[in-house]
């Protein structure tokens, strides 16, 4: 397996409406993922007769599902808890997703499988969306899972400033805040402890479980920043329904910007965004 840097997969998918392609989103578990409705959606705005399925893969099964893919297929989407071991068994994984250890797509390529990962760009879109201005100069993490470490990337990816890292585990909080250092950040750590002056940011970037973040509420209500929480299920999270800042953006927005951006690698065309929103449950 080697790294590629920078790398943007070529389109060289057929992409005809003729020509009958598979994808899938795998994972465990996986009967939950909204990646079906968000796929088929963008293939019908395409006019492409392709699949796209949830299919049940762990840890064991993978190296064995990988092996039997065919030339008919044009990608995968990876969830928990493939992300990181699926990369020893790609021949290329482009330099983020390696730094990250997070590969969420897997593309062919003409010496197997490719890995990359979207879920950057996916919260890149979501946060500018939300109503990000500029270039933030503060921006706050809350979680160090590997949510945590795309978020971080996002934010070198916006230029941010400062960036606080809090965490329960703060071996896990060094090590996403020493990542956001390598890729250009300043970084620091404290702990998950409710912090008005880390709820001030410009950005905050929630990559905790939906319920988790309720101790955040009371000082959440006196942001003026944009909110990201890439939990969506349930709606609002206690954190988002108090927040008090310039805008909010949920694990939906960063879901629906990260599949965008697997259509356009896996088919390499643009799909139509508002069809692909409008397939997402409410």
């Amino acid at each position: 397996m080697s790294e590629m840097s920078d790398v943007v997969p070529d389109a060289t998918v057929p992409a005809s409406p003729g020509s009958r392609r598979h994808a899938a989103v795998l994972g465990s578990p996986i009967a939950h993922s909204l990646s079906p409705a968000l796929h088929l959606a963008a293939y019908a705005s395409l006019g492409l007769d392709w699949t796209y399925t949830a299919i049940e893969v762990d840890e064991q099964g993978l190296p064995g599902f990988l092996a039997g893919l065919d030339d008919t297929w044009a990608g995968l989407s990876l969830t928990m808890p493939l992300k990181e071991c699926v990369i020893e068994l790609l021949a290329v994984v482009d330099d983020e997703a390696m730094r990250l250890r997070s590969v969420n797509t897997v593309l062919p390529d003409p010496t197997g499988w490719r890995g990359t990962n979207t879920d950057v760009y996916g919260i890149t879109e979501a946060v500018t969306r939300a109503g990000l201005q500029g270039v933030p100069r503060t921006a706050t993490v809350l979680g160090s899972g590997a949510t945590a470490r795309s978020a971080v990337a996002a934010l070198a990816r916006l230029g941010a400033g400062s960036v606080v890292v809090c965490a329960r585990r703060p071996e896990a909080a060094t090590e996403v805040a020493e990542l956001g250092q390598e890729l250009g950040l300043s970084c620091r750590v404290q702990s998950l402890d409710p912090d008005p002056e880390a709820a001030a940011a410009e950005v905050v970037i929630s990559t905790l479980p939906g319920e988790a973040g309720a101790d955040w509420q009371g000082v959440g209500a006196q942001a003026t920043g944009v909110l990201l929480d890439a939990s969506y299920h349930p709606w609002p999270t206690p954190l988002a329904s108090t927040w008090g800042g310039s805008g909010i953006a949920s694990g939906r927005d960063m879901l629906l910007w990260q599949a965008v951006e697997q259509v356009r690698l896996m088919t390499g065309r643009e799909p139509a965004v508002a069809a692909m929103s409008a397939a997402l449950p409410t």
